[in-house]
């Protein structure tokens, strides 16, 4: 019987390894897999690439994981907020790197990955320092900026709810990135507020399908989404 249930965070996170690529879901709060990301701080692990849309709110979830120094490079479009300091710090300090990826880029380069696309073309950023070293070409007479797919080694995500298929919905903005990065990931893990027996979930109703997550957990505050 298929159960992708995890009885707690730690179970959840269980054998992620330094070095790791992990997408990370949110705008700014909403969406943001809290309980997740610091699940990782337990494991000790380190020298991990983060790609989120931001580099971390105040001092939990991504920001705790930047303080405690586990983190060697962030792919992000919004660096900085009034409340990313611990980032703010680090870069400033030389002590963790950046890619800033425009935002429909960020996400495009995700989908990608997920859909087994080998790159595409954009005409965003060409003629900034963001497409330094980048293959350009002319389509339609509009130049264009070649990306690459960007996939990660495991996916972090929150959601409304789930069932234990690993059949996923969200609730308003709490979507965001969700979507994407479990397809783009070979290891999505989903925090939610609840977990509902299979046949709950209305089939029109449910974005990310099980066959993209491979572990469910429900997370204290998986549920509570900024709208």
């Amino acid at each position: 019987m298929i159960d992708k249930t995890c009885t707690s965070i730690d179970a959840a996170v269980a054998g992620i390894s330094d070095g790791c690529t992990i997408l990370i879901s949110g705008f700014g709060n909403a969406g943001m897999p809290t309980e997740l990301v610091e699940g990782l701080l337990e494991l000790g692990i380190r020298d991990l690439t983060v790609v989120c849309n931001n580099a971390g709110n105040g001092d939990r979830g991504l920001a705790a994981l930047l303080k405690e120094r586990r983190v060697c490079r962030v792919i992000c479009s919004y660096p900085r907020a009034i409340d990313s300091y611990v980032f703010d710090e680090l870069y400033r300090a030389g002590e963790v790197d950046l890619q800033l990826v425009p935002q429909g880029t960020l996400a495009e380069r995700m989908r990608a990955a997920g859909a087994g696309i080998g790159g595409f073309y954009t005409s965003t950023a060409f003629g900034t320092r963001l497409a330094e070293g980048k293959e350009t070409r002319l389509i339609d007479g509009k130049p264009h900026v070649f990306e690459n797919p960007l996939p990660g080694d495991v996916a972090l995500i929150k959601a409304y709810k789930a069932d234990r298929f690993g059949n996923v919905v969200y609730r308003k903005t709490g979507r965001n990135f969700g979507p994407v990065m479990a397809s783009a990931a070979r290891l999505t893990i989903v925090q939610v507020g609840e977990i509902v027996p299979v046949g709950q979930l209305d089939p029109e109703a449910i974005v990310t399908p099980g066959i993209f997550v491979d572990r469910v957990v429900r997370a204290s505050a998986g549920g509570s989404q900024i709208v």
